[in-house]
């Protein structure tokens, strides 16, 4: 059986990179992280770490061992969390993780909610897109994923329970003097503005279905610069409705996308009954909305 320790100590050097880092983290001393690293390497029988130059490496197990043992060091601290709170030594914690326009919209009633229901509640937030909050998720980094989906597919761990929040449509966004022109193909020859590599193929999924692909020119993930950008004649964009609840520029026309919405949802990990906590956090996010 591997020892959770040894696998914590994995953890450090794959974190920091160096011995002396890990160490230095764990508060050991250096020969004790190198001890505990020979040792985990005869549990396994492969090697985890290699020299490169005057540093080490994770190996390709090694790789493979800590990312496992991520998700079961963050399972193994959610646990003693929550058996914590159920026994009473300490009040409890929350963990959210929501994307940046939730976080500007409804996270903060959300919140709000949950201090005067229950004062003793200790909430965290952490700001990330879907794709990492499922990962903090399954790693038991956080308690609740507040995430989106532009199709209604399950998640792809069946371990990942979604509760619907509410559906959030998309806007074409453009200058505040644009008579017409209200939908995605008059603007074909138009500059558009877009997020990062990832974050854009939504729009170019909807002008693929209007029959033309945008000439992107400028990149921002950040609402307030890209709605500066329209606003002074830069581009166009799509943007949904919760980055514009969250900042509208005076100077910009919103008209809807027929037929494009994104799901918003909070995700918990693992069957009901979820811990209190989890559960109090759940029931503040619907009140929220």
């Amino acid at each position: 059986m591997l020892d959770v320790t040894r696998l914590r100590v994995l953890l450090a050097v794959a974190r920091t990179g160096s011995l002396t880092a890990a160490a230095r983290e764990l508060h050991y001393a250096q020969p004790s992280v190198s001890h505990h690293l020979a040792r985990l390497e005869a549990e396994t029988g492969a090697r985890l770490i290699q020299r490169a130059g005057r540093g080490i490496r994770l190996t390709e197990a090694g790789r493979l061992l800590a990312e496992r043992a991520s998700d079961i060091i963050g399972r193994l601290d959610a646990a003693a969390e929550e058996l914590a709170a159920h026994v009473g030594l300490q009040s409890g914690r929350v963990r959210v993780a929501a994307f940046p326009s939730a976080l500007g919209t409804f996270i903060p009633r959300a919140a709000t909610l949950l201090r005067r229901e229950h004062p003793g509640l200790r909430f965290q937030l952490t700001e990330i897109e879907p794709p990492e909050a499922l990962k903090l998720l399954r790693a038991g980094r956080v308690d609740v994923a507040v995430m989106f989906r532009y199709d209604e597919s399950p998640p792809d761990d069946p371990g990942v329970q979604t509760v619907h929040l509410l559906d959030d449509p998309s806007y074409l966004i453009t200058p505040g003097d644009d008579a017409g022109a209200d939908d995605l193909a008059a603007h074909a020859e138009s500059s558009w503005i877009a997020g990062c590599d990832r974050c854009r193929s939504h729009l170019l999924d909807l002008c693929a279905e209007a029959g033309f692909e945008p000439r992107v020119s400028f990149t921002s993930d950040d609402i307030v610069a890209v709605q500066a950008l329209v606003a002074a004649g830069m581009g166009v964009t799509v943007l949904p409705g919760l980055a514009l609840r969250a900042h509208r520029h005076p100077d910009v026309t919103a008209r809807p996308v027929p037929g494009s919405v994104r799901r918003v949802y909070a995700a918990v990990y693992g069957q009901p009954p979820h811990p209190p906590a989890t559960e109090a956090m759940m029931e503040a996010l619907r009140e929220s909305l």
